[in-house]
């Protein structure tokens, strides 16, 4: 079954493609762009360029799998929109997946050579504002904590609580010095095959599609006026 994935909740861009068989996840075809200003103008384009780029046509898809956040409003919902309307329009089931939730699978379970994690890991991602999005996992890449939203310090102090040996995701890397832990290397943004490892289940067995619901973690800095003032007022 071949599936699109999806991600616009950090400033990477992704689309990509995965083969899901009844015991694996082969990856297919992968286009990402760091770039936290074009999330609109770079997921349909690369969309196409996957497709393109495995001669598959869109009506062979069986699926579409999209990371819900944490992230921003304006690019999170992009993602969410083209995954929605790409569902809508194919007839095929849309699945969400939690886009930290990639990033501590991808920690603990490594795709690569490389050993996985001997303890807690932190995922974090940049929330701007002096934030960051996190959330910690086990070595089974089970949640523990989160999703939530905080400033480094005070996911420093839950991450001690925790005893997290580890931080991956983007933003571990610029709060580095604020967490007191190691950033590791290569896992700053959702890895797109890690998004389709953990919605493969629901694929494989034709479950019903998800309401995309994101997850925001706060409210959008645009919001509409309570009412209209008096013009004489």
């Amino acid at each position: 079954m071949l599936v699109l994935v999806l991600d616009s909740s950090t400033p990477a861009v992704t689309a990509a493609l995965a083969e899901i068989t009844p015991d694996a996840v082969l990856p297919r075809a992968k286009r990402s762009v760091v770039d936290a200003r074009a999330h609109g103008e770079l997921l349909a384009p690369q969309v196409a360029e996957v497709l393109a780029e495995t001669g598959a046509k869109p009506t062979d898809l069986a699926a579409v799998v999209v990371g819900l956040g944490p992230g921003p409003f304006t690019g999170l919902r992009v993602g969410l929109v083209t995954a929605a309307s790409m569902g809508q329009v194919l007839g095929i089931p849309t699945y969400g997946v939690g886009s930290l939730d990639a990033i501590g699978y991808a920690a603990t379970h490594p795709r690569s050579d490389a050993a996985p994690e001997i303890g807690p890991v932190l995922a974090a991602t940049d929330a701007r504002r002096r934030e960051i999005y996190w959330a910690v996992y086990d070595l089974t890449g089970e949640r523990l904590v989160g999703p939530a939203v905080d400033a480094p310090a005070v996911v420093a102090e839950r991450a001690r609580e925790l005893a997290v040996r580890v931080a991956v995701g983007e933003g571990a890397h610029r709060y580095a010095d604020v967490l007191g832990l190691s950033p590791r290397a290569g896992l700053d943004y959702p890895p797109p095959y890690a998004l389709a490892e953990l919605a493969a289940d629901r694929v494989r067995a034709g479950a019903p599609g998800d309401q995309l619901t994101p997850l925001y973690l706060r409210r959008p800095d645009a919001v509409a006026a309570a009412g209209r003032k008096p013009v004489l007022q």
